[in-house]
């Protein structure tokens, strides 16, 4: 291979290849936080409604009902606060990813530009 192929070579993988392979780990990183997120929250949901379930089940008397509206009560404000907690992951998860992906971006900006000076 000669001098002027090889360095073409080596621009367009400076240029192009290696930002995009860069960009390509981080939504790789971002998709598997994200689905990871998505999985817990969707676990946390399920097991608050199946022990709802489970309660209201065991509703025999006056005494038990009463419990199960408290119980129910509770899990209610604990799925609020679940959820404002799994929003605000989410949210930083996805401010992280727009960050590292803008940053990614001039830099591969800046490199076409010092490349295209040469």
């Amino acid at each position: 291979m000669n001098k002027a192929a090889e360095k073409t070579s080596q621009q367009f993988e400076s240029v192009f290849v290696s930002p995009m392979r860069s960009y390509t780990l981080a939504a790789l990183d971002y998709y598997e936080e994200l689905v990871s997120a998505q999985m817990d929250a969707a676990r946390a949901y399920s097991d608050m409604t199946i022990a709802q379930a489970r309660a209201w089940l065991d509703v025999k008397d006056a005494d038990s009902f009463k419990k199960a509206l408290e119980s129910q009560q509770k899990t209610a404000t604990d799925l609020m606060e679940r959820m404002k907690g799994d929003t605000e992951k989410v949210t930083s998860i996805s401010q992280s990813f727009m960050q590292d992906s803008q940053k990614m971006a001039e830099e591969a900006t800046k490199k076409a530009v010092e490349t295209a000076k040469q």
